[in-house]
């Protein structure tokens, strides 16, 4: 599918969104706590969204509203609209040639021909944002590629997603664009809605098992049994300080490195959500930051109930 032809049908979907909010869609966040204002916390990313669930508070905002590309965070939404077709997880799929990485030239361990499970396949884009892996799902959906970026689209719409911008199922192109704000609603219909996406992202590592690797070297030919295995691209997720109850990474230049989360910090259930940082290093300083700045205020609450337990809606 030519990016002209995705980007035609994705700005049709956007103007959409725009026509949808305007009949009164709430925002996320209806007002800007004190906290807001008046806040010294300093942080390095370029836009930020701190969100208490349970109140539907602003905690802490920069820049909510600047649309941005938001690279890999692309992919909660390529999980979602995967497991909303309810398609079986067991169902086998293979990497094509068609999966490659042409734009950046992102490089991947699932070779060419490989087969893994549609579940195999969401726990390697969630966990190690692995771009076949999310490619395959989104190309293997009923009606291919289009259908599935479509599909993207119309959920931001539905979500009220006004200023996010979806033409693949990857985040490598540049073109996936969305705010602060919005993201905060898509992490926090994720988090209420999907177990599948909770339990898979805060995992701390992934293994697809012992497979065979021949290295051939001066005509000898040697058989390896190498287990595959992938960390979560958020190690934040290894660290026991956190209590981290969804979680996704992002980066390509045009995005900077970008982390969105939800947390239980201080008696809080939190949103998090962090765009467009020079570097790995400075969104999880931020997240830190953040972290010890709600610590630090003691203003911790009765959070809300368990989310259902539905694959999705």
């Amino acid at each position: 599918m030519k990016l002209g032809s995705i980007l035609t049908l994705a700005l049709g979907f956007l103007t959409a969104a725009h026509a949808f909010a305007a009949g009164g869609q709430t925002p996320v966040a209806a007002y800007a706590s004190p906290y807001v204002q008046n806040s010294e916390l300093e942080l390095s990313s370029h836009s930020v969204m701190v969100y208490d669930q349970y109140s539907g508070e602003t905690l802490y905002a920069k820049n909510p509203h600047l649309q941005t590309p938001i690279a890999s965070i692309t992919k909660l939404m390529t999980a979602m609209v995967t497991l909303d077709t309810q398609m079986p997880l067991d169902e086998n799929i293979e990497i094509t040639r068609d999966d490659i990485d042409h734009l950046k030239g992102t490089g991947s361990r699932l070779p060419i021909g490989a087969v893994y499970t549609r579940e195999q396949l969401l726990n390697l884009a969630l966990i190690a944002s692995e771009n076949r892996a999310a490619h395959a799902l989104g190309r293997t959906y009923p009606g291919g590629l289009d259908a599935f970026v479509a599909a993207m689209n119309r959920k931001a719409q539905a979500l009220g997603m006004k200023k996010t911008l979806f033409v693949d199922p990857t985040g490598l192109s540049s073109y996936n664009q969305s705010t602060a704000e919005d993201l905060v609603k898509l992490v926090n219909h994720a988090y209420s809605h999907y177990p599948d996406i909770r339990d898979i992202s805060t995992s701390t590592d992934y293994s697809l098992g012992k497979h065979k690797v021949v290295v051939r070297k001066k005509k000898k030919t040697r058989v390896y049994w190498r287990d595959l295995a992938y960390v979560n691209t958020n190690r934040l997720t290894r660290n026991d300080q956190w209590q981290i109850g969804l979680s996704k990474t992002g980066f390509i230049n045009e995005a900077g490195h970008c982390l969105v989360m939800q947390a239980d910090i201080a008696g809080r259930q939190v949103i998090i959500v962090l765009l467009d940082a020079v570097g790995n290093y400075s969104r999880l300083g931020d997240a830190n930051r953040i972290k010890q700045w709600l610590e630090g205020h003691g203003i911790g609450r009765q959070t809300m109930a368990s989310p259902p337990a539905s694959r999705g809606t």
